[in-house]
């Protein structure tokens, strides 16, 4: 009999033992983990406000623009770092009637010192045409205008003779206005006009 009340006694202390050992090994994994979500939160957390931070700061940043040229009140402006070239023409007062918009990119973002100048239609016209001029004489034709006395000897009838004529008549007469005037000038009759019209602009 008392060998039977001391086998279920130990039978008892080592359920107890086991039973209450497993119950709090559960307990501490479960703390454990819902330690490491905390944790996980508040970095997730934490990212999200830097992130807030970081892009708060960039639209908050003043940077400094000049408007100029054609617009209705030129002057140095201040704006967001996100801020447009549309948004500084609009703050410069807006457009001149005689303003050219070929040449602006208003969805341009700002940068902080830049100088935004807004051409006139007359100024525009100009440089297209200054390009236009400049593209002529890359084709390798000799400017009647510009060229100098060497450069003109360099064509097929056109000795010293001629090209010292031909300088003076450009200077009396403030230019060629065509090539074929090439014809005015003493000596060129139409055989040498014809061997050197296609060598040669006027601009």
């Amino acid at each position: 009999m008392k060998k039977l009340i001391i086998t279920m006694g130990v039978l008892c202390c080592t359920s107890f033992l086991f039973f209450g050992c497993k119950d709090t090994s559960y307990f501490q994994e479960k703390e454990a983990a819902l330690a490491n979500e905390d944790v996980s939160g508040e970095e997730e957390l934490s990212s999200d406000v830097s992130d807030e931070g970081k892009e708060g700061g960039e639209s908050s940043r003043e940077i400094y623009v000049q408007v100029c040229g054609a617009v209705k009140s030129p002057g140095v402006f201040s704006f967001s770092a996100t801020d447009r070239v549309f948004q500084a023409i609009e703050a410069a007062g807006g457009l001149r009637e005689d303003a050219d918009q070929t040449l602006l990119n208003q969805a341009e973002v700002l940068q902080d010192g830049q100088k935004i100048y807004v051409y006139t239609m007359e100024e525009a016209k100009e440089m297209a045409s200054a390009t236009s001029s400049e593209a002529k004489e890359d084709d390798g034709r000799i400017n009647l205008n510009t060229a100098s006395k060497e450069e003109l000897m360099t064509l097929s009838g056109i000795g010293e003779s001629k090209a010292t004529a031909i300088i003076a008549y450009r200077e009396e007469h403030g230019g060629f206005s065509s090539v074929e005037e090439l014809k005015n000038i003493s000596g060129i009759k139409d055989g040498v006009y014809s061997k050197v019209a296609d060598l040669l602009c006027v601009n």
